[in-house]
C-alpha cells in the first residue's frame, strides 16, 4: 500500500490529473496547512480554530493569498498555478467573485501537484512565508 503521507509521483502522474482531481487535493493540504498554522500560532479554543481556518481557507482569503504568493513561484510552479485558475469551474461560491474564485482554484492547484510531487518541505516554505507576510505569524 502507498504512504498516502509521503507521496512521491512523477511528472506524468501528475500531469495525467485533472485540473480540478489536482485542486481537490491541494483544497485539502491548504486547509490541513492552515489548520497547523492556527494550531502553532497559539490559538486554543476550538470554536476559535475552527473560525479563524474558515476565515482562511475561503476563496477571498486563497485570492490574497495568491496574490502574495505569486512572485515567490518558479516557472513550473506558475505553470500548476496557471492550470487552476484557468479550469473551467461550473460555479463560484456566493461570497466571491469569480476572479476570487479562479485564482483560489490556481492555488489550491498548485498545492495539490507540489504535494503529489512530495514537496512537503517547498509547501511548507511557500504557506509559512505567505502567511508571514499576511498575519506576521
Amino acid at each position: 500500500m502507498e504512504n498516502l503521507f509521503a507521496i512521491n509521483f512523477d511528472k506524468n502522474r501528475v500531469d495525467s490529473l485533472s485540473n480540478l482531481a489536482l485542486a481537490h487535493i491541494g483544497d485539502g493540504v491548504f486547509e490541513l496547512l492552515s489548520r497547523s498554522y492556527l494550531c502553532c500560532k497559539g490559538d486554543s479554543t476550538v470554536r476559535t480554530l475552527h473560525r479563524d481556518a474558515v476565515a482562511l481557507v475561503n476563496a477571498p482569503s486563497q485570492a490574497k493569498f495568491a496574490e502574495k504568493l505569486l512572485p515567490k513561484l518558479d516557472e513550473t510552479e506558475l505553470g500548476y498555478y496557471r492550470r487552476g485558475k484557468n479550469s473551467h469551474t461550473h460555479a463560484a461560491p456566493k461570497a466571491a467573485s469569480r476572479l476570487e474564485y479562479a485564482m483560489a482554484t490556481g492555488v489550491e492547484t498548485l498545492f495539490g501537484a507540489l504535494y503529489l510531487y512530495g514537496k512537503t518541505q517547498r509547501l511548507n516554505q511557500l504557506f509559512t512565508e505567505v502567511m508571514e507576510e499576511l498575519y506576521g505569524l
